[in-house]
């Protein structure tokens, strides 16, 4: 028994298409966030340790400033990571085990007790 295959002819796709379609497949993977942590977090190591340290330094330390009318409020890069985001990672991490939790591999008591 033979095999018909057939063709289609696809319609060419514009260069800037080509150019990011690969960045566009890794950020649809599930480990792209982590490998980007990883890189990032190495990059950052690289860069503490590096002759550039004071930049790096000064960078972690420069005023970031939101103002809305007459209020205002100015922090260091550094709290706003370490008060803000942070607090949004763990908001994330514990919607993430309350998924598990009601529809994920943690609904059986069994294995919710020893992960």
């Amino acid at each position: 028994m033979h095999r018909i295959i057939k063709f289609r002819k696809s319609t060419p796709q514009p260069p800037i298409e080509r150019f990011f379609e690969p960045f566009e497949n890794f950020f649809h993977t599930e480990s792209s966030r982590g490998i980007l942590l990883i890189v990032f977090a190495v990059l950052a190591l690289v860069w503490a340790n590096s002759p550039w340290r004071e930049i790096y330094q000064r960078v972690w330390t420069l005023p970031l400033t939101f103002s809305l009318g007459d209020v205002s409020i100015s922090k260091p890069i550094l709290l706003w990571i370490n008060d803000g985001l942070m607090a949004l990672f763990f908001f994330v991490v514990g919607l993430e085990i309350k998924r598990e939790i009601l529809v994920g591999e943690l609904t059986a008591l069994r294995q919710a007790l020893f992960p």
